[in-house]
């Protein structure tokens, strides 16, 4: 035997960490091959031809006695053109190495980065909460075709067809029409080397010329007041831009039922709302791509989410059935549709897929959240709450979940609040009242100071104070309210202006003034009434949760714009959410943009979400006898009846106030009445 022959003869051992997956090789044998042998988890689009930069690998050197072996450096190949000039192109770390070109001469202990993973995660910021796996619908495959033969007179895709066989071992089951238009000059561009884009189903999405490295996909939140747009790389996970707008359907109706009330009195008026946010979408889609430098083509998948009335109509569905009992959708399974039926100009190839939706009034963007948040996963009982105009609700663990809406109304994002605004720059987001001498002080939007701090006028010198946003009217309330100046019953204390001039008449009730200037800033005693009211409705459909669970509360998360803001303090001191321990209460922003993402990046969580829906219990609040008895009560501060125990050990509660007819009374508006006595302002 030549000495030639005796090398190829010899085989290495090589481990692979961390999955701890190991084999003999012949040496020579390139470690992007034994990788693939011994099915560990090594990312590559140009399958093995040193140009993605993918399968980058990091050889591990020592003893290693539980392998019974000694790694060494030298037991990879060196280096060779590829691999340099792929590090002088695009660079990369000095101590790895592209498994595709690296070949194996020995016993070798190999190490697999995390984002060399095709099955790779992406870490969560929350501890709490799992990582993304990923694995997306669509994926890029770089192929060298065979070019046409006078004596082989096969056509282009057939022969494409073959090369993802031959090369991937994937079978292509179609192709549709923009796919073959294109097809032809990108072989000959590419000069017979194209990527292709290819869904997990055998469907050949799109092609391009030469190697193409890039694919990005569109998590979408299609909010009643607000949309969302998270441009998400594909391969890494990475959200490389996020963008947003005001639903253009605002001008339709404020809140929800008013626009299926717009349809019912305007017919037509669905296509008016469809086309208005369909061009927003596509706008926010442009807008996305610019930002990240990306061409359009290169978004490939879409996932949208959103409450039931939005989810019909992005799609053009008339939502008029949700507008009265039974709330009937017209489907409440998942959608996939063509991105372009949406008229989102994006890939001609890229589908558009809808989480399904949960209930009548428990939209995809619920179904959305309980993806991101997992309470399917705990044995603690969750209350999981999308805050909005129509507040989402699902409460349960691991054994079992229930789900319901309930109107709270737009009050708590500061509408119909007599100096409520949006949050903005210039908005009140935090206030704190001093207990002795009932002043106020406050922060805003945009300004790192409180107002009684020497730097705030000049932080807020371009904005101004403008207003009073959500989470600043819960917390001005609340404060109110351990001040001794709202009562539980929750009428502004006309008594208390002998010891403050705050405390001003107005009209047959009283208000408090936040802020003296342009413009002046009360909270009135309508404004008070408007956040029980919403808040009633919001702890009266949770509780309807838990008395049909038969368990109490024991963790609560916050979702949503609102949700993101508030503190779960003076979230709980007004009784809008159940009694729990304060460091079991989670805010998570938009968690139905999270959950959006995770459909986007694996196509595993389109199952689990869509089979966990049809097991959710739906409980509609609109049919049961309890909602009103748990409405009523539930209006007081925090609560009329429920002791609120882990409340009363973290905050000192003030002692019950009952006002006199002179102090305060019910004018039929929600307001106190006064009697005769007028109080000095």
């Amino acid at each position: 035997m030549s000495e030639k022959a005796e090398l190829n003869a010899e085989e290495a051992l090589v481990v692979f960490t961390p999955s701890g997956k190991r084999g003999s090789f012949p040496v020579g044998t390139p470690v992007l091959d034994a990788a693939r042998q011994l099915g560990v988890d090594i990312d590559s689009v140009c399958g093995g031809r040193g140009i993605c930069g993918r399968c980058q690998v990091t050889p591990s050197v020592g003893d290693f006695p539980k392998f019974k072996m000694k790694s060494k450096a030298e037991h990879l190949s060196e280096a060779g053109a590829k691999e340099a000039r792929y590090r002088e192109k695009r660079g990369m770390k000095d101590d790895r190495r592209l498994s595709c070109s690296t070949t194996i001469q020995g016993d070798i202990v190999v190490d697999v980065p995390a984002d060399s993973q095709v099955h790779k995660q992406v870490v969560r910021k929350r501890a709490e909460v799992r990582n993304i796996e990923i694995d997306p619908v669509v994926r890029l495959h770089y192929i060298e075709v065979e070019e046409p033969d006078m004596h082989k007179p096969t056509g282009d895709m057939e022969r494409v067809k073959e090369a993802l066989k031959d090369q991937w071992d994937i079978e292509v089951t179609r192709a549709d029409l923009p796919v073959m238009q294109k097809l032809q000059k990108a072989l000959r561009d590419g000069e017979w080397k194209i990527t292709a884009a290819v869904r997990y189903d055998g469907e050949l999405v799109y092609v391009w010329p030469g190697f193409h490295g890039k694919s990005y996909g569109l998590a979408v939140d299609v909010g009643s007041t607000t949309m969302s747009v998270h441009l998400t790389d594909l391969q890494t996970g990475e959200v490389v831009s996020s963008v947003g707008a005001m639903n253009p359907q605002i001008r339709f109706g404020e809140d929800l039922m008013s626009r299926v009330s717009y349809v019912m009195m305007n017919p037509g008026g669905e296509q008016e709302m469809m086309k208005a946010v369909r061009e927003t979408l596509n706008f926010l889609a442009g807008q996305a791509a610019t930002e990240a430098g990306i061409d359009l083509t290169d978004i490939l998948e879409m996932v949208l989410v959103g409450n039931p009335i939005m989810h019909h109509l992005i799609l053009g569905i008339n939502p008029v059935e949700l507008g009265w009992a039974p709330f009937a959708l017209a489907t409440n399974g998942s959608v996939t549709v063509w991105a372009s039926e949406l008229d989102v100009s994006v890939n001609p190839g890229a589908r558009a897929y809808f989480l399904p939706c949960v209930a009548g009034h428990v939209g995809a963007d619920a179904a959305s959240v309980v993806l991101a948040e997992g309470p399917q996963y705990r044995d603690e009982v969750t209350l999981v709450v999308d805050v909005g105009t129509n507040a989402e609700i699902v409460l349960g663990n691991k054994e079992r979940l229930l789900a319901c809406s309930s109107p709270t109304g737009p009050a708590l994002e500061g509408a119909q609040i007599s100096s409520g605004q949006r949050a903005a720059a210039g908005a009140i987001e935090r206030v704190r009242i001093d207990p002795e001498t009932l002043e106020p002080r406050f922060r805003v939007i945009g300004a790192g100071s409180w107002s009684d701090e020497e730097m705030f006028e000049q932080e807020t010198a371009r904005t101004g104070v403008t207003g009073i946003c959500g989470s600043g009217i819960i917390e001005v309330l609340a404060e109110m309210f351990l001040a001794g100046i709202l009562s539980a019953d929750g009428i502004i204390d006309g008594s208390m202006a002998a010891k403050t001039d705050r405390i001003v008449p107005e009209g047959r009730t009283f208000s408090y003034i936040l802020h003296r200037g342009e413009p002046e800033i009360r909270v009135t005693q309508a404004d008070v009434r408007a956040i029980q009211l919403a808040k009633g409705a919001l702890y009266a459909g949770a509780q309807l949760l838990v008395d049909r669970l038969g368990k109490p509360v024991e963790r609560v998360v916050l979702a949503g714009a609102f949700g993101s803001h508030i503190d779960a303090k003076y979230a709980m001191v007004l009784g809008l959410i159940p009694d729990c321990k304060l460091d079991m209460v989670a805010s998570v922003g938009n968690a139905a943009g999270t959950g959006a993402r995770i459909a986007l990046l694996n196509r595993g969580a389109r199952y689990e979400i869509e089979k966990l829906v049809a097991e959710i219990e739906k409980i509609e609040t609109a049919v049961e006898a309890k909602f009103q008895d748990h409405f009523v009560e539930s209006m007081a501060f925090p609560h009329k009846t429920a002791p609120y125990p882990n409340l009363k050990e973290a905050v000192k509660m003030p002692e019950p106030k009952v006002l006199s007819d002179s102090d305060g009374g019910d004018d039929g508006e929600g307001g106190g009445r006064r009697r005769r006595r007028r109080r000095a302002s």
